[in-house]
C-alpha cells in the first residue's frame, strides 16, 4: 500500500515536510539477522529504524551465518523472548522469519529488514548467506525485503550502516510501486560522513573457494573445516565488489527465479533428439 503522507507544511519551492510520528505509527518493520539477536549489529539498527516504524524483533538464538535459505523441519521451533524485548528462536534465518510472519504476528509487516550483519555478503557469498536468506523470506511472501551488511568483522562503524538503512527504508516507503523489492546493501566500514555516494550495483563472482582443510581431533577423529571463500574474480565497474572497494555503499536489487531461460530450448532440443 501506498503511504499515505499527512501535510504539516510546505516551503516556496513546493516541497513538502512530513509527520514523522505519523510515519513511524503507519510502517511495521519486522527485523531479523544472522549473527543472532544479541549482536550488536541487530541491536543499533533496531534503535536506528524505530524512529521511522514499530519494530519487531525475531532472530536466531546464536550464529546461523551461511545457513543460507533452509527451514527446520525435523523438529520444532520454540520462540523464546529476551530481557530487552526481542524475539529469538532456536533455528535458521529463514525460520525466523516464516514464524513470524505466519504465526506470531497479526499483520504482515510493511517490511522485512536483515541485519546489519558481521562482514560483506557479496557476489556468490549471498548464495550461503543467512542475512540475505531472511530477507528473501520476506520477500518470497510479498514483502518488500532489505539484507544490509557491513564489509568488515572489524565492526567499527556499525552506526554508518544503520544510517544508509534507514535511508533505504524510506526510499522504499516513499517511492513504492505495489512490487515488492529485495535488496541487497553492502556498506564500508568507514565513517558516514567518508561515504563516496551509493551505487545500483549487480553481484560480482568470486573464485572456486579453498579446499577443506583437515584435522585431527583430542580423541583422534578426523574432522574436516569448510576452507575460505575463494579471491574475488568479477569485481569490475558496476559490481558489488567495486562499489564497496571504491567506498560506495553497494545495492543490488536481488531476484529468485533461478531459471536459466537462454538454456531452455538446448533442452528441448535434447529431449526431441
Amino acid at each position: 500500500m501506498r503511504p499515505r503522507f499527512r501535510i504539516i507544511s510546505a516551503t516556496g519551492k513546493g516541497r513538502f515536510l512530513f509527520n514523522e510520528t505519523w510515519f513511524r505509527s503507519a510502517m511495521r518493520i519486522l527485523l531479523c539477522n544472522d549473527d543472532g539477536y544479541f549482536s550488536p549489529g541487530i541491536e543499533i539498527l533496531s534503535r536506528a529504524l524505530s524512529a521511522v516504524a514499530e519494530i519487531t524483533v525475531v532472530a536466531p538464538e546464536r550464529d546461523r551465518s551461511g545457513a543460507s535459505n533452509s527451514l527446520t523441519l525435523d523438529r520444532p521451533l520454540s520462540l523464546k523472548r529476551s530481557a530487552n524485548g526481542f524475539y529469538y528462536v532456536n533455528g535458521t534465518p529463514a525460520d525466523c522469519v516464516h514464524l513470524a510472519v505466519t504465526g506470531m504476528l497479526e499483520a504482515m509487516p510493511d517490511m522485512v529488514v536483515s541485519g546489519i550483519n558481521s562482514g560483506a555478503n557479496m557476489g556468490d557469498d549471498t548464495i550461503y548467506s543467512g542475512t540475505v536468506a531472511a530477507a528473501t523470506e520476506g520477500y518470497l511472501w510479498g514483502v518488500s525485503s532489505i539484507a544490509v551488511s557491513l564489509c568488515s568483522h572489524a565492526g567499527t562503524h556499525y552506526e554508518t550502516a544503520a544510517r544508509v538503512a534507514l535511508e533505504v527504508v524510506r526510499m522504499i516507503w516513499r517511492k513504492q510501486t505495489g512490487e515488492p523489492v529485495l535488496l541487497n546493501v553492502n556498506v564500508p566500514d568507514i565513517p558516514f560522513d567518508a561515504l563516496r555516494g551509493r551505487a545500483v550495483t549487480r553481484l560480482g563472482r568470486r573464485r572456486t573457494a579453498e579446499s577443506v582443510v583437515r584435522a585431527t581431533t583430542p580423541r583422534k577423529e578426523t574432522v574436516y573445516w569448510v576452507g575460505a571463500a575463494g579471491d574475488v574474480q568479477d569485481a569490475g565497474e558496476g559490481t558489488d565488489f567495486f562499489a564497496v572497494a571504491n567506498d560506495q555503499v553497494s545495492i543490488t536489487p536481488l531476484r529468485i527465479d533461478l531459471t536459466h531461460d537462454a538454456q531452455l530450448d538446448l533442452l528441448r532440443s535434447w529431449l526431441r533428439n
